[in-house]
């Protein structure tokens, strides 16, 4: 690690006990390598998270997510690099990292003979809470995520949503700058999902997260921007639309028609953008490839309609995450054969 020794601990604090200054990186990852014995398990990875952002931290299972969290919460050291959350050294002023942080791991360790309320007082007592400031903050997180209807269960009688919920809860206790969520949804039905999702990007602004997930849509529904990590490096980082911005080859328009298209397709390749036209998956459905830039829409339907044809439906065709994400990652892998 080349964290500096001689950094000035007594100014650290003096800052705010959220860390950092307001307004910049609450995360800061400069050349993290972490070997598992002879093995690596992240090379040289470098970013940085913003005050109040969601990032998603997407990748492979075996890619690194986990590993990279896990330093980031100073649950383990570095082998090489220097990284920081909330202005603290995870090396030189780890407990200061951990007051600053609030961490949902991929398996909880929740007590299932504990309620939920007592357990939430345990865990804000772990954080140094006491008093009247323990029971406001159960009272908020409790309200946070959505748990009052079950503050007094017994955790072991909660469906797996609810369990998510009082993780959040607890990540939540001490009132953390940043939040640290390892796959939050993992193992949740598509209503818990919905769920969790809603409630993780209600705290954004509030809270910098970083949540690590290998479901494509809930990082795009839920995310500002996306780091993605392959076999233990960094392989992209953007805003979703700038990364399809990036791989996007063609522009494709979605058509459906009230009847059989006939010769309409042979027609609109005659429009000079136009690349190709594919049959859709579903019946009486167009696929029009353009130019990266071309909105060749208006086009189109004017043809179609002067063809005689019912125009139902127009729209352009996005690329998703998962597309982006498949893209990405491939061209790594060609790279490192063609390397090899």
């Amino acid at each position: 690690m080349s964290g500096k020794k001689g950094e000035n601990k007594a100014g650290k604090q003096q800052e705010q006990d959220r860390g950092g200054g307001k307004g910049g990186p609450m995360i800061e990852v400069r050349g993290l390598t972490k070997y598992y014995g002879p093995h690596p398990a992240v090379i040289d990875v470098s970013f940085t998270v913003a005050e109040g952002e969601i990032v998603a931290f997407l990748g492979p299972n075996g890619a690194g997510k986990t590993t990279t969290m896990r330093v980031l919460t100073a649950y383990l050291p570095p082998t090489f690099g220097d990284v920081k959350v909330a202005g603290y050294d995870v090396v030189e002023n780890s407990l200061d990292v951990r007051r600053n942080v609030g961490y949902l791991p991929e398996h909880i360790a929740l007590y299932p003979e504990m309620r939920v309320r007592q357990y939430l007082a345990y865990c804000g007592q772990l954080q140094g809470l006491r008093g009247q400031k323990l029971r406001e903050a159960i009272d908020r997180v409790i309200d946070t995520c959505g748990l009052e209807e079950r503050a007094d269960s017994i955790i072991g009688t909660l469906s797996l949503g609810y369990r998510q919920r009082v993780g959040l809860a607890q990540a939540l206790i001490h009132d953390p700058p940043v939040l640290i969520l390892d796959e939050p949804t993992i193992g949740l039905d598509p209503n818990q999902i919905r769920e969790v999702r809603s409630l993780i990007k209600s705290l954004g602004g509030q809270h910098t997260i970083m949540l690590s997930t290998h479901i494509l849509p809930e990082a795009q529904m839920t995310c500002e921007r996306v780091i993605i990590i392959n076999r233990g490096r960094i392989v992209a980082e953007d805003t979703v639309e700038n990364l399809t911005a990036q791989i996007r080859q063609t522009e494709t328009v979605f058509v459906r028609l009230g009847s059989e298209p006939g010769n309409i397709a042979s027609k609109i390749l005659d429009i000079p953008a136009v690349t190709a036209v594919r049959p859709g998956d579903e019946r009486n459905t167009l696929l029009i490839d353009s130019q990266v830039g071309a909105d060749v829409r208006a086009d189109v339907a004017r043809m179609i309609v002067e063809a005689g044809l019912d125009l139902l439906e127009l729209r352009p065709v996005e690329l998703t995450l998962e597309e982006v994400f498949r893209e990405l990652t491939m061209e790594e892998e060609v790279a490192e054969s063609a390397a090899g």
